[in-house]
Protein backbone atom coordinates (compact mmCIF):
# COMPACT_ATOMS: atom_id res chain seq x y z
CA UNK A 1 0.00 0.00 0.00
CA UNK A 2 1.16 3.49 -0.79
CA UNK A 3 3.11 5.37 2.13
CA UNK A 4 3.06 8.89 2.12
CA UNK A 5 5.65 11.07 5.09
CA UNK A 6 5.75 14.33 5.75
CA UNK A 7 6.73 16.44 9.22
CA UNK A 8 4.29 18.04 11.80
CA UNK A 9 5.41 21.17 12.46
CA UNK A 10 5.52 22.77 16.12
CA UNK A 11 7.20 25.84 17.72
CA UNK A 12 10.76 24.29 16.81
CA UNK A 13 12.43 23.40 13.72
CA UNK A 14 13.12 20.03 15.66
CA UNK A 15 11.33 16.98 14.38
CA UNK A 16 9.80 15.75 17.35
CA UNK A 17 6.88 14.29 16.09
CA UNK A 18 7.17 12.07 12.69
CA UNK A 19 3.63 11.51 10.81
CA UNK A 20 2.91 9.38 8.11
CA UNK A 21 -0.13 7.75 6.59
CA UNK A 22 -0.22 4.23 5.64
CA UNK A 23 -3.24 2.42 4.17
CA UNK A 24 -5.58 4.18 6.59
CA UNK A 25 -3.43 4.32 9.42
CA UNK A 26 -1.53 7.61 10.99
CA UNK A 27 1.38 6.25 12.61
CA UNK A 28 2.51 9.41 15.06
CA UNK A 29 5.90 8.62 16.25
CA UNK A 30 7.14 10.37 19.28
CA UNK A 31 10.96 10.70 18.48
CA UNK A 32 13.58 12.17 20.94
CA UNK A 33 15.63 9.00 21.20
CA UNK A 34 16.67 7.66 23.67
CA UNK A 35 13.82 8.37 26.22
CA UNK A 36 11.06 10.13 23.99
CA UNK A 37 10.56 12.52 27.08
CA UNK A 38 8.03 15.31 25.83
CA UNK A 39 8.42 18.98 26.27
CA UNK A 40 5.94 21.46 25.56
CA UNK A 41 6.91 21.81 22.00
CA UNK A 42 7.10 17.92 21.43
CA UNK A 43 3.37 17.96 22.76
CA UNK A 44 2.27 20.93 20.33
CA UNK A 45 3.63 18.96 17.52
CA UNK A 46 1.60 15.37 19.04
CA UNK A 47 -1.55 17.90 19.07
CA UNK A 48 -1.14 18.93 15.39
CA UNK A 49 -0.68 15.45 14.93
CA UNK A 50 -3.78 14.24 16.15
CA UNK A 51 -5.88 17.00 14.56
CA UNK A 52 -4.38 16.01 10.84
CA UNK A 53 -5.25 12.69 11.60
CA UNK A 54 -8.78 13.55 12.57
CA UNK A 55 -9.34 15.46 9.84
CA UNK A 56 -7.75 13.17 6.95
CA UNK A 57 -10.98 11.06 5.80
CA UNK A 58 -8.37 8.24 4.75
CA UNK A 59 -7.31 7.72 8.23
CA UNK A 60 -9.20 5.00 10.11
CA UNK A 61 -7.01 4.13 12.67
CA UNK A 62 -4.37 6.30 14.96
CA UNK A 63 -1.06 4.21 15.85
CA UNK A 64 1.27 5.80 18.72
CA UNK A 65 4.63 4.61 19.02
CA UNK A 66 8.09 6.20 19.93
CA UNK A 67 11.25 5.88 18.09
CA UNK A 68 13.84 3.16 18.61
CA UNK A 69 13.20 0.10 19.95
CA UNK A 70 14.03 1.15 23.83
CA UNK A 71 11.67 3.42 25.11
CA UNK A 72 8.02 4.31 24.21
CA UNK A 73 8.69 6.75 26.13
CA UNK A 74 9.69 8.02 29.43
CA UNK A 75 7.31 10.40 29.82
CA UNK A 76 7.91 14.61 30.85
CA UNK A 77 11.24 15.77 29.88
CA UNK A 78 12.63 16.29 33.93
CA UNK A 79 15.40 19.01 32.60
CA UNK A 80 12.97 21.02 31.21
CA UNK A 81 10.90 21.07 34.00
CA UNK A 82 13.45 21.98 36.57
CA UNK A 83 14.24 25.19 34.49
CA UNK A 84 10.82 26.38 34.01
CA UNK A 85 8.43 28.42 36.85
CA UNK A 86 5.17 26.83 38.46
CA UNK A 87 3.02 28.83 36.32
CA UNK A 88 4.78 27.21 33.06
CA UNK A 89 4.27 23.89 34.79
CA UNK A 90 0.63 24.17 35.31
CA UNK A 91 -0.11 25.46 31.70
CA UNK A 92 1.98 22.47 30.37
CA UNK A 93 0.07 19.79 32.27
CA UNK A 94 -3.19 21.59 31.00
CA UNK A 95 -2.03 21.57 27.38
CA UNK A 96 -1.36 17.94 27.69
CA UNK A 97 -4.52 16.92 29.45
CA UNK A 98 -6.22 19.07 26.64
CA UNK A 99 -4.14 16.93 23.89
CA UNK A 100 -4.70 13.72 25.11
CA UNK A 101 -8.55 14.25 25.76
CA UNK A 102 -8.14 15.40 21.97
CA UNK A 103 -7.07 11.40 21.28
CA UNK A 104 -10.26 9.97 23.14
CA UNK A 105 -12.73 12.87 21.20
CA UNK A 106 -11.53 11.81 17.98
CA UNK A 107 -14.06 8.91 16.51
CA UNK A 108 -11.46 6.88 15.51
CA UNK A 109 -9.56 3.83 17.28
CA UNK A 110 -6.34 4.92 18.47
CA UNK A 111 -3.66 2.16 19.30
CA UNK A 112 -0.43 2.52 21.37
CA UNK A 113 2.48 0.15 20.24
CA UNK A 114 4.14 -0.44 23.35
CA UNK A 115 7.99 -0.92 21.84
CA UNK A 116 10.24 -0.03 24.92
CA UNK A 117 10.17 1.04 28.89
CA UNK A 118 6.55 3.24 29.09
CA UNK A 119 6.99 4.97 32.44
CA UNK A 120 5.30 8.12 33.73
CA UNK A 121 3.64 10.13 31.96
CA UNK A 122 4.72 7.98 28.70
CA UNK A 123 2.43 5.20 30.46
CA UNK A 124 -0.25 8.21 30.84
CA UNK A 125 0.37 9.02 27.13
CA UNK A 126 -0.77 5.30 26.47
CA UNK A 127 -3.36 5.93 28.85
CA UNK A 128 -5.71 7.73 26.40
CA UNK A 129 -5.08 5.27 23.40
CA UNK A 130 -8.18 2.85 23.61
CA UNK A 131 -6.17 -0.36 22.83
CA UNK A 132 -2.48 -0.45 23.98
CA UNK A 133 0.07 -3.53 22.40
CA UNK A 134 3.42 -4.36 24.49
CA UNK A 135 6.54 -5.46 22.74
CA UNK A 136 7.28 -8.72 24.85
CA UNK A 137 10.85 -8.00 27.14
CA UNK A 138 10.63 -4.80 25.87
CA UNK A 139 10.42 -2.83 29.09
CA UNK A 140 8.91 -1.65 31.67
CA UNK A 141 5.78 -0.05 32.49
CA UNK A 142 4.41 2.09 35.72
CA UNK A 143 3.95 5.49 37.05
CA UNK A 144 7.07 6.13 39.74
CA UNK A 145 6.17 10.10 39.90
CA UNK A 146 5.82 9.95 43.44
CA UNK A 147 9.85 8.66 43.55
CA UNK A 148 10.03 12.25 42.40
CA UNK A 149 7.58 14.09 45.16
CA UNK A 150 5.06 14.32 42.64
CA UNK A 151 2.06 12.74 41.58
CA UNK A 152 1.36 11.89 37.72
CA UNK A 153 -0.18 15.34 36.54
CA UNK A 154 -1.33 14.03 33.18
CA UNK A 155 -3.96 12.01 33.86
CA UNK A 156 -2.67 8.87 35.27
CA UNK A 157 -4.52 9.05 38.89
CA UNK A 158 -8.01 8.89 36.75
CA UNK A 159 -7.13 7.26 33.37
CA UNK A 160 -5.16 4.16 36.07
CA UNK A 161 -8.36 4.11 38.37
CA UNK A 162 -10.53 3.59 35.58
CA UNK A 163 -8.53 0.83 34.17
CA UNK A 164 -7.84 -1.08 37.37
CA UNK A 165 -10.11 0.44 40.19
CA UNK A 166 -9.43 2.59 42.76
CA UNK A 167 -7.55 0.55 45.22
CA UNK A 168 -4.97 -0.73 43.28
CA UNK A 169 -4.63 2.28 41.49
CA UNK A 170 -3.73 3.83 44.54
CA UNK A 171 -1.32 1.18 45.52
CA UNK A 172 0.56 1.06 42.32
CA UNK A 173 1.24 4.96 42.48
CA UNK A 174 2.43 5.34 45.90
CA UNK A 175 4.76 2.62 45.36
CA UNK A 176 6.05 4.30 42.47
CA UNK A 177 7.07 0.40 41.43
CA UNK A 178 7.47 -0.81 37.55
CA UNK A 179 6.64 -3.75 36.57
CA UNK A 180 6.62 -5.92 33.45
CA UNK A 181 4.39 -5.69 30.40
CA UNK A 182 2.74 -9.55 31.16
CA UNK A 183 1.91 -7.72 34.64
CA UNK A 184 -0.15 -4.72 32.64
CA UNK A 185 -1.00 -6.83 30.95
CA UNK A 186 -2.89 -9.50 34.01
CA UNK A 187 -4.07 -5.79 35.55
CA UNK A 188 -5.50 -4.58 32.53
CA UNK A 189 -3.37 -1.49 31.75
CA UNK A 190 -2.22 -3.81 28.22
CA UNK A 191 -4.42 -5.64 26.37
CA UNK A 192 -2.06 -7.92 24.58
CA UNK A 193 1.70 -8.52 24.65
CA UNK A 194 3.23 -9.53 20.78
CA UNK A 195 6.57 -10.86 20.21
CA UNK A 196 9.64 -8.84 19.90
CA UNK A 197 10.31 -10.10 16.26
CA UNK A 198 8.41 -8.09 13.80
CA UNK A 199 6.78 -6.20 16.01
CA UNK A 200 5.30 -3.11 14.24
CA UNK A 201 4.56 -4.76 11.48
CA UNK A 202 2.74 -7.23 13.33
CA UNK A 203 0.86 -4.28 14.79
CA UNK A 204 0.36 -2.61 11.49
CA UNK A 205 -1.30 -5.46 10.74
CA UNK A 206 -3.37 -6.12 13.70
CA UNK A 207 -4.58 -1.99 13.27
CA UNK A 208 -5.26 -2.96 9.37
CA UNK A 209 -8.11 -4.89 11.05
CA UNK A 210 -10.46 -1.80 11.53
CA UNK A 211 -10.07 -0.30 8.36
CA UNK A 212 -11.75 -0.49 5.32
CA UNK A 213 -12.67 -3.41 3.84
CA UNK A 214 -12.23 -5.19 6.93
CA UNK A 215 -14.42 -3.50 9.30
CA UNK A 216 -16.87 -0.52 9.15
CA UNK A 217 -14.45 2.34 9.96
CA UNK A 218 -17.19 4.21 11.38
CA UNK A 219 -18.67 1.77 13.43
CA UNK A 220 -15.87 1.30 15.40
CA UNK A 221 -15.43 5.28 15.96
CA UNK A 222 -18.53 5.62 17.09
CA UNK A 223 -18.08 2.38 19.68
CA UNK A 224 -15.57 3.91 21.05
CA UNK A 225 -17.23 7.49 21.43
CA UNK A 226 -20.48 6.26 22.99
CA UNK A 227 -17.88 4.25 25.52
CA UNK A 228 -15.77 7.47 26.05
CA UNK A 229 -18.24 9.63 26.53
CA UNK A 230 -21.08 7.23 27.71
CA UNK A 231 -18.38 6.15 30.71
CA UNK A 232 -18.93 9.59 32.63
CA UNK A 233 -22.40 10.40 32.37
CA UNK A 234 -25.23 8.38 33.82
CA UNK A 235 -26.70 5.44 32.28
CA UNK A 236 -29.90 6.90 31.23
CA UNK A 237 -27.84 10.28 28.97
CA UNK A 238 -25.92 7.41 27.95
CA UNK A 239 -28.10 5.29 26.24
CA UNK A 240 -29.61 8.25 24.28
CA UNK A 241 -25.93 8.71 22.84
CA UNK A 242 -26.04 5.48 22.10
CA UNK A 243 -29.34 5.70 19.84
CA UNK A 244 -27.99 8.68 17.91
CA UNK A 245 -25.12 7.28 17.29
CA UNK A 246 -26.82 3.92 16.21
CA UNK A 247 -28.96 6.37 13.69
CA UNK A 248 -26.12 7.94 11.97
CA UNK A 249 -24.97 4.57 11.49
CA UNK A 250 -28.34 3.59 10.18
CA UNK A 251 -27.88 6.12 7.31
CA UNK A 252 -24.35 4.95 6.03
CA UNK A 253 -23.60 2.85 3.04
CA UNK A 254 -21.59 -0.03 5.69
CA UNK A 255 -24.80 -0.87 7.34
CA UNK A 256 -26.46 -1.04 4.45
CA UNK A 257 -23.91 -3.46 3.05
CA UNK A 258 -23.19 -4.98 6.27
CA UNK A 259 -26.80 -6.02 6.52
CA UNK A 260 -27.57 -7.25 2.82
CA UNK A 261 -23.81 -9.21 3.06
CA UNK A 262 -25.53 -10.60 6.64
CA UNK A 263 -28.43 -12.02 4.69
CA UNK A 264 -26.62 -12.88 1.31
CA UNK A 265 -24.76 -15.17 3.50
CA UNK A 266 -21.41 -13.43 2.01
CA UNK A 267 -18.32 -11.34 3.60
CA UNK A 268 -19.16 -8.10 3.79
CA UNK A 269 -16.55 -5.46 2.17
CA UNK A 270 -16.85 -1.90 4.21
CA UNK A 271 -15.96 1.50 2.01
CA UNK A 272 -16.10 3.90 5.50
CA UNK A 273 -19.13 5.70 4.12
Amino acid sequence: MATTTQPVTGQTTKQLIKYRSDGGIAVIEMNDPPANTYTYEMNRQLDDAILQARMDNDVHVLLLTGAGDKFFSAGANIRMLASVDPTFKYYFCLHANETLLRLEHTPKLVIAALNGHTVGGGLEIAMAADIRIARKDAGKIGLPEINLGVLPGTGGTQRLARLVGKSKAIELMVTGNTFSFEEAQELGIVNDVFEREGFMDNVMEYARQFCPPNKAAKAVGRIKRAVQTGWEIPLESALALEREDQQLLFQSDDAKEGLSAYVEKRPATFTAK
